[in-house]
C-alpha cells in the first residue's frame, strides 16, 4: 500500500486497466502544464470520474465518501479558512480530537494535505469525493450559509428599507443573492425560482427538468432580495403590478453566464424567474444534440435546403432553442447573410444579425420579418410563428427563395401541419414551401457514473415489442455524489423528424387527417418520439420511465 502511495496517477490507472499506455502518453503530450491528469482524462471522456475514484479507493486504500450524508458543524468551518479550502479544493468533513477527516478530489496532492496540517494543527485524514460534491458543499457551507448568516443576523425587518442594502455589493444581501445564483449554477440548474408563500420565500432550482426546493428564506427578507434581483436585471424596482422581463450579464466562478430575468404577481408578493443561460456550455455543434443517424441525416437535407420553411417543434423547455442555434452555427459563413428575429435573443452568435422583439414599440415578430426582407438575407430564422401575420410573411418569404428556420407549440411534427392550417395559412402556400418539420423533447440522462446494467421488467419488454423492438437490458442509475443521488445527470434529446414529400404535400393540399401522416411515417421508417426514446434506451442513454414521462404511446 505504501509503495503505491508514491505512485504516479498515470502509473496506477495503467496498472488498473483503466487506460493504456497510449492514451497516458496521449494525456502527457497535450494536457497543458497547470492541469491534472485525472482532470484531462475525464474532460477527453478516456476515464470516467467514478472510475478514477474507484482506482484511488482501491490501489491506496483510501475511503470514497458521499458528502450529504455528513452533517458539517460550525466548528469545522471556523477551524479551516475559507480562502484554502478553496485553494485546495478540500472540504473539512468530521473532527475527532487532534484528527481531521478531509474530503478531496485529489488524494495524491500532498502539498495540499500538508498545507491543511500546518493551518489546524491536526493530523489529517484523506478520504475522496467527486469534484461535483466537494463544490457543491463548500458554496454551501462556506458561501451561501455565511452569507445568509450574515443577512440574517445583521438586518432586521426595519433595516431592510435601506437602499445601501441593495446597492453595495459588499452588503450581505448582494452576497446573498449572489451565493444563491452560484449555488445554481454549481448544481448545473437551468432555472431559480424564488416563490412568495404566507409565511416564508422559497428558493427552487430546476435541475434536469425537475424542480425541487433548496431553501425557504424568512418572509421579511423577500422584498429586498425580489428588489435586489430587479436592479441587477435593470427593473422598475417600483413597479410590482405588472410582470416585467429583463436579462442579467455576471461571471460565476471566470465562466460567463447569461441570466433572463421574468416577474409576475401574486398574491403573496413577486415571483421572480431566473432562467440561466450558461454561455461556456451553449450547445453549438449540431452532432451534440442527440439525433440517431436517419434523423440527423433527414435534418441535415432540410437546413441545406435553398429555400423553404423548416419548424422545430415542442413545449416550452424542449430545447428548440439549442436546436436552431446549432443549426445556425452549421450554416453560417462569411458567404450568407442570416438575420434572426427573437423574443428574446438567448445566446449572441458571432457573424448573425439578431433582432430583439420589442412589442411596445411596435417591433413585433410580423415588422421584424418584413424588415428583414428588405435586408438581402439568405437565411431567416424567426423565433416563434405566434399568429397568422408572422405565418405568412415567413411562407412568402420562403417562396421568394429564402430558407427560413422557425418554432411552433404543437405536440408532434405531424400536428404542426394541421396547427399552420388552423392558423390560416392557405393548403396550396404551405404545401409549397415547408421542407420538414422536427418535434423535440429532452429527458433525462443516466447517470454515468453510478450507471449499472439490469434486466427490463416486464412492462418495458411489452412496451418496446408493441414497436417491434427488442430489449434485453437496459441502465438504470444507483444514485451517486454526481448526480445528487437521482441516478440522472445531464439531458439528451428525443425527436421525430418528418421530411414533407409528394405524399405529405398532397395530405397538406386535400386536407386528409393527420393519421395518414401517421401511416406515411410509419411506411418510411421516420422514427416516432417514442420509438426514437426508445433507442435511446436501447443504447443504455436513458430509462423508459423518462421516455414515457414525455412522449405519448399511441
Amino acid at each position: 500500500m505504501r509503495n503505491n502511495a508514491r505512485k504516479r496517477l498515470g502509473d496506477l490507472l495503467v496498472d488498473s486497466h483503466v487506460i493504456n499506455n497510449d492514451q497516458l502518453e496521449y494525456a502527457l503530450s497535450h494536457k497543458s502544464r497547470e492541469e491534472k491528469l485525472g482532470d484531462f482524462l475525464i474532460r477527453e471522456s478516456l476515464l470516467t470520474e467514478q472510475q478514477l475514484i474507484e482506482v484511488l479507493e482501491f490501489q491506496l486504500g483510501i475511503p470514497h465518501v458521499s458528502l450529504n450524508q455528513f452533517s458539517i458543524e460550525p466548528e469545522l468551518i471556523q477551524l479551516v479558512p475559507k480562502e484554502l479550502v478553496k485553494r485546495t479544493n478540500i472540504m473539512p468533513i468530521r473532527k475527532d480530537r487532534n484528527k481531521l477527516l478531509i474530503a478531496m478530489a485529489d488524494p495524491m496532492d500532498y502539498f495540499a494535505i500538508e498545507e491543511v496540517r500546518m493551518a489546524t494543527g491536526c493530523q489529517i485524514e484523506t478520504s475522496i469525493a467527486t469534484k461535483d460534491d466537494l463544490y457543491r458543499t463548500i458554496t454551501k457551507y462556506y458561501d451561501l450559509q455565511e452569507s445568509m448568516d450574515l443577512a440574517l443576523s445583521d438586518m432586521t425587518p426595519t433595516e431592510l428599507e435601506n437602499d445601501t442594502q441593495i446597492m453595495d455589493e459588499d452588503s450581505p444581501i448582494v452576497r446573498l443573492v449572489n451565493q444563491i445564483v452560484a449555488n445554481g449554477v454549481a448544481q448545473r440548474a437551468s432555472d431559480i425560482h424564488f416563490d412568495p408563500q404566507d409565511k416564508e420565500l422559497r428558493v427552487r432550482y430546476r435541475v434536469d427538468g425537475m424542480l425541487k426546493t433548496e431553501r425557504a428564506l424568512p418572509k421579511h427578507m423577500q422584498n429586498v432580495i425580489l428588489a435586489r434581483i430587479k436592479i441587477m436585471g435593470n427593473l422598475n424596482i417600483t413597479e410590482n403590478r405588472i410582470p416585467q422581463d429583463g436579462r442579467i450579464k455576471l461571471a460565476v466562478n471566470m465562466k460567463p453566464v447569461d441570466i433572463r430575468l421574468s416577474t409576475l404577481p401574486t398574491i403573496y408578493g413577486e415571483k421572480v424567474v431566473m432562467r440561466i443561460l450558461d454561455l461556456s456550455s451553449a450547445l453549438n455543434n449540431m452532432s451534440k444534440l442527440g439525433f440517431n443517424e436517419k434523423n440527423y441525416q433527414t435534418f441535415n437535407e432540410m437546413i441545406e435546403k435553398p429555400n423553404g420553411i423548416v419548424l422545430i417543434t415542442g413545449p416550452t423547455g424542449s430545447g428548440k432553442s439549442s436546436t436552431l442555434y446549432a443549426a445556425l452555427n452549421k450554416l453560417n459563413g462569411e458567404d450568407v447573410n442570416i438575420i434572426t428575429v427573437e423574443d428574446p435573443v438567448e445566446y449572441q452568435l458571432e457573424g448573425i444579425n439578431q433582432i430583439q422583439v420589442r412589442e411596445e414599440v411596435g417591433l413585433t415578430f410580423a415588422a421584424g420579418l418584413r424588415s428583414i426582407l428588405r435586408q438581402d438575407p439568405d437565411i431567416v430564422m424567426v423565433g416563434e410563428i405566434r399568429d397568422l401575420e408572422t405565418a405568412q410573411i415567413a411562407v412568402r418569404a420562403s417562396l421568394t427563395g429564402h430558407l427560413v428556420l422557425s418554432t411552433l407549440h404543437t405536440n408532434s411534427a405531424v400536428e404542426s401541419v394541421s396547427r399552420m392550417r388552423d392558423m390560416g395559412v392557405e393548403p396550396f402556400l404551405l404545401a409549397s414551401s415547408l421542407v420538414g418539420v422536427v418535434a423535440q423533447r429532452l429527458v433525462r440522462k443516466v447517470c454515468r457514473d453510478c450507471s449499472e446494467v439490469q434486466k427490463p421488467k416486464e412492462r418495458e419488454i411489452e412496451i418496446f415489442a408493441e414497436h417491434g423492438m427488442i430489449v434485453q437490458e437496459v441502465r438504470r442509475g444507483r444514485g451517486c455524489p454526481s448526480c445528487n443521488h437521482t441516478g440522472y445527470r445531464g439531458r439528451i434529446a428525443i425527436h421525430e423528424v418528418l421530411a414533407v414529400d409528394e405524399f405529405v404535400k398532397d395530405v397538406i393540399l386535400t386536407g386528409k387527417s393527420n393519421a395518414l401522416l401517421r401511416e406515411h411515417m410509419k411506411e418510411m421508417a421516420y422514427y416516432s418520439l417514442l420509438e426514437d426514446g426508445l433507442l435511446k434506451v436501447q443504447e443504455g442513454l436513458t430509462t423508459t420511465e423518462e421516455i414515457l414521462r414525455v412522449a405519448t404511446t399511441d
